[in-house]
């Protein structure tokens, strides 16, 4: 008979962890987040507790502890299956152990287990992360904390297992969190905003440099925690040395002090304003079961795939005149709309639209490997560099795969990546930015998808920044180890960072300095930075562990790419710095064993799987909140309970295997995978179109608009009307461009950044027709739509 691993239900069993509280500290741009989860066992059994959870894809995780009472115990960092063995040695003694590992297949997911919790006990365990913020494309620093994590779609074929996920509606998660923050920086603290209801921004002194903020009470967990701070002048370069730990090695990266360089290039208004008609655009889309989903909670009639259409509409009519481009969608599956890239004109671009009209969600799973394999397979065109721009929900199995994929074919191409919805992934959306040298954007709460992409489009037609050096001019007797791979791109207002390990002294020089050299249009241009060769003691390791999470990533990167080739050497490097840092990585884990209070756990371990919200349907979950992980041949019964069995003291057996909730096969019976729950979306009622998307959908590739009953009620006039107010010398099309651009400008200022780039086109269009009485035209304009807009305003 097959064992069977049974169901728990929210209403009737118990679950351990009862809040979690987060302290998050800001400086400048780098957080340290400290997140405190609660147990407590009130049960007439001992327990373990398991937790699957995301954290941010860059995190570098670097302190885990446990407090049973009185006495804490802070755990190791140690190779992953000697942590495993010696977790699974102290359940085995009935001895009270910790255990926190990151997923093999993806660093933003972490596990932790909890085991040995007697009946009645409580237990808090204390995590803590350091991260960098991302720069946002208006100036924000960026910080999330994932309160959702949704299953992540693993394809068939792939290296590992699934990523398994316990979930429930955010309406039922049994536990609560407590969420505050303080900010410092050197620049005025100007706002900060967020996705979820906070309490006022409280300031700390008069001159607004220190802050405080709080998530309002009551959060439901249907969304990320999303803090954005601006300062004031936040396109300040700084560089920052630290010291090494004193009880460190000398000559070591923990030993030895940590320059952390942060770059922020200003470039020449005459190439922000100029825009390249050449280039490759390839937009890739996911049309997984997923993308049918609200965008967000206020606006359910929106859904991720309807955004996305609306989005492709305006990327293809902002695109330039001479370029080439093409668009994949992608689910269990992938398509393309042409064979391969074409040149962009009415005919193509007309063709791709009215396809694009018709994408649903209705492609199964998430298999972005293969359509990222076949963009990859065709040669680039020749002076026309390839811009890639890839949407989607992130909600993928083999990151890692994918990100490998990325960085190898990165000097074909630039990747601009958008993370669509709460709970995408942090580690995908991020990394196939930072690998493919664009840039990342997310669009979560009540975003809308369309100014954000059209950003990004900007950065993808600025000139390419080339050439790009770094220089370190050190005293005699210093040097320094980059511990950051190259930098590849550049874009304005984009933080650069840059890690260095300072190793040896000088007996006179106090001061050093980078310089990062580049060429944009052209033009040589250069940032320069100073910074103390004498830091103050004892400010802390955030420095030194964000350098250690770099090049530990680039060296687990470097291990897949040789796997095979070597004999582990790459993670022997690994699994030493993360040992010697502190802090985590895909080869380690953290493990605290309570070996001191004497104390024996007697009996079997029921294990209680803690469950995140989930936001989606299709996984089968909505009565069931929680299931125990059990090997792909196991099935499930709703009667039994996964019960752990705790063998006696000094009679361990040996040899079993490490129970991991990244292992193992898919959730069954009721816990269908993903994509055998997926089906096709049913095809919406069509509701009326808002003007402004009535109006973009009628623009030429040429920039231009033709007169027609179309564009009259787009403008809210009748064609009677339009044509009326025409002046005599002025041909159809010029008037209808010039009306068109007077009510974006005079109706449409608030989604500038969505139209600027079609508009620069249509002017662009406008001074090629060297058109008369152009004033004339935009005074009639003006009177017939009511507005009083300036011919300067309109670029003619």
């Amino acid at each position: 008979m097959m064992n069977r691993c049974g169901l728990i239900t929210v209403q009737k069993e118990p679950v351990p962890l009862k809040s979690i509280e987060v302290e998050l500290e800001v400086r400048d741009h780098v957080a340290t987040v400290v997140s405190t989860l609660n147990y407590q066992n009130k049960e007439d059994k001992a327990v373990e507790a398991v937790f699957v959870f995301p954290l941010p894809g860059d995190a570098a995780v670097c302190h885990f502890s446990a407090v049973i009472g009185q006495k804490e115990i802070v755990a190791e960092v140690k190779e992953k299956q000697e942590a495993r063995e010696e977790y699974d040695d102290a359940l085995s003694s009935g001895q009270q152990a910790f255990l926190l590992e990151e997923s093999e297949q993806s660093p933003d997911i972490f596990s932790m287990k909890v085991g040995g919790l007697a009946p009645g006990e409580s237990a808090s365990i204390r995590l803590e992360y350091v991260t960098e913020l991302a720069v946002q494309a208006d100036d924000g620093l960026r910080f999330c904390l994932p309160a959702v994590l949704n299953p992540r779609y693993q394809p068939q074929g792939s290296e590992g297992a699934s990523v398994q996920v316990f979930s429930v509606p955010a309406s039922l998660v049994p536990y609560t969190l407590c969420f505050c923050g303080r900010l410092f920086s050197p620049r005025p603290i100007c706002k900060v905003e967020s996705s979820c209801s906070l309490d006022p921004l409280q300031y700390l002194n008069t001159d607004q440099t220190q802050a405080t903020v709080k998530l309002a009470a009551g959060h439901k967990f249907d969304k990320d925690v999303e803090v954005v701070i601006y300062y004031k002048d936040a396109h300040q370069p700084t560089a920052v040395v630290e010291a090494g730990q004193t009880s460190a090695e000398t000559g070591t990266l923990m030993g030895d002090p940590v320059v952390m360089v942060s770059l922020y290039p200003e470039f020449p208004q005459s190439v922000m304003s100029s825009v390249d008609s050449c280039g490759e655009f390839v937009f890739l889309m996911d049309r997984s079961g997923s993308m049918g989903a609200p965008l967000n909670n206020k606006e359910r009639h929106q859904t991720r795939i309807s955004s996305a259409r609306d989005t492709l509409l305006l990327l293809l009519k902002s695109l330039p005149m001479g370029c080439y481009f093409n668009i994949y969608s992608f689910g269990s599956s992938f398509q393309h709309i042409f064979p391969q890239s074409v040149e962009y004109s009415q005919k193509t671009m007309e063709e791709a639209l009215k396809k694009v009209e018709e994408m649903k969600a209705n492609l199964g799973g998430t298999e972005i490997l293969e359509p990222l394999k076949h963009i990859y397979s065709h040669r680039c065109i020749p002076n026309h560099p390839r811009q890639l721009f890839v949407f989607t929900d992130g909600e993928v199995g083999n990151t890692k795969q994918v990100l490998d994929l990325v960085k190898k074919n990165s000097g074909s191409h630039r990747c601009f990546s958008f993370g669509i919805g709460e709970g995408a992934s942090s580690a995908l959306i991020n990394g196939l930015a930072k690998e493919g040298g664009g840039h990342a954007q997310f669009i979560t709460g009540t975003d809308r998808m369309q100014p954000k992409v059209m950003q990004s489009l900007r950065f993808a037609l600025q000139p390419a920044v080339e050439d790009i050096s770094v220089t370190w001019d050190l005293p005699t007797g210093v040097s320094v180890t980059v511990l950051s791979p190259p930098i590849t791109s550049i874009f304005q207002g984009q933080r650069s960072l840059i890690y260095g390990q300072l190793t040896g002294k000088s007996s006179e020089a106090t001061e050093g300095s980078v310089t990062v050299k580049y060429s944009l249009a052209g033009r040589p241009s250069q940032s320069q930075l100073h910074f103390s060769l004498k830091p103050a003691e004892d400010t802390g390791l955030t420095v030194h562990r964000l350098a250690a999470r770099t090049l530990i990533r680039s060296l687990e990167m470097e291990d897949r790419e040789l796997r095979g080739r070597q004999d582990g050497g790459m993670k022997e490097k690994v699994v030493q710095l993360s040992v010697q840092s502190g802090v985590s990585s895909c080869f380690t884990a953290f493990i605290a064993v309570n070996k001191t209070d004497g104390k024996v756990i007697q009996g079997p371990l029921v294990r209680r799987n803690v469950p995140r919200p989930k936001l989606r349907g299709g996984g089968g979950m909505s009565r069931m909140a929680m299931v125990c992980a059990a090997p792909a041949s196991f099935g499930m019964d709703l009667n039994q309970t996964c019960v752990r069995k705790a063998v006696a003291p000094n009679k361990k057996k040996k040899g079993l295997p490490s129970y991991s909730p990244f292992r193992g096969g898919n959730l069954l019976g009721m816990f269908r995978s993903k994509q055998e729950t997926q089906k096709e979306a049913t095809t919406p009622k069509q509701t009326p179109r808002d003007p402004f998307m009535q109006l973009v959908s009628l623009q030429k590739a040429s920039g231009c608009w033709t007169l027609d009953p179309h564009l009259a009620a787009a403008l809210g006039k009748t064609r009677e009307e339009v044509e009326k107010s025409k002046p005599a010398t002025v041909n159809s099309e010029v008037w209808a461009t010039i009306l068109a651009l007077i009510w974006l400008h005079g109706f449409k200022m608030d989604a500038k950044e969505e139209w600027e780039l079609l508009a620069m086109k249509a002017a662009s269009w406008l001074r090629a027709q060297n058109a008369p009485c152009v004033p004339e035209c935009v005074d009639a304009g003006n009177a017939l739509l009511g507005c009083s807009v300036q011919k300067d305003a309109l670029m003619l």
